[in-house]
């Protein structure tokens, strides 16, 4: 299955613990009384938070009148939605006919390993996350991978694992820039 259900308790209690549901507020009163409000609420959520978080759900429901078993429904069968957080930085792997031809499996494994994570995983750090998808319609490149809005291609292992080392580095002195004060 694409995705796991609601997480475990343990994981449960991580994710929900700093979920301010305030933030959904004037959404579900926009969309509250309106016709085919289902989608553009998740929608809403996941804008806010990244992902669509468990206690979200209760609260539109609970505001709303839409039934849990809809929303979480909608929720699972939409590719678009994600029920867990996400990296800053969305790794998508092409696995297309032409991509899985070039090789686009052993792209994803050396980065996997690389990253020590299973695909659709996020790194410990919250930097990545790494997804196989069916199509980039990026073909002429093949193997490739987008990472955000870039597109990268003619991979291999090691240029990919390349480019993510080099990602994680600008992200690691762009965060010690912030905690560190000038010494001017």
């Amino acid at each position: 299955m694409r995705i796991e259900r609601f997480c475990k308790i343990e994981e449960k209690e991580a994710l929900t613990q700093d979920v301010n549901l305030n933030l959904i507020e004037p959404l579900i009163k926009k969309y509250k009384y309106k016709k085919g409000n289902l989608i553009p609420l998740l929608q809403g959520v996941q804008n806010i938070y990244g992902y669509i978080p468990e206690q979200a759900f209760y609260e539109i429901s609970k505001q709303t009148g839409l039934k849990l078993n809809d929303l979480y429904g909608v929720a699972t069968f939409y590719a678009q939605f994600r029920l867990k957080p996400v990296g800053k930085n969305i790794v998508r792997i092409c696995h297309g006919t032409a991509c899985h031809v070039q090789n686009a499996s052993k792209v994803t494994e050396d980065l996997l390993n690389f990253l020590e994570i299973k695909d659709g995983e996020t790194t410990p750090d919250g930097i990545f996350t790494v997804e196989s998808v069916a199509c980039l319609g990026c073909c002429s490149l093949a193997p490739v991978m987008m990472i955000g809005d870039e597109t990268y291609g003619k991979l291999n292992g090691k240029k990919a694992v390349d480019i993510v080392k080099e990602i994680r580095r600008k992200e690691v002195l762009k965060s010690k820039k912030i905690e560190e004060p000038s010494t001017n």
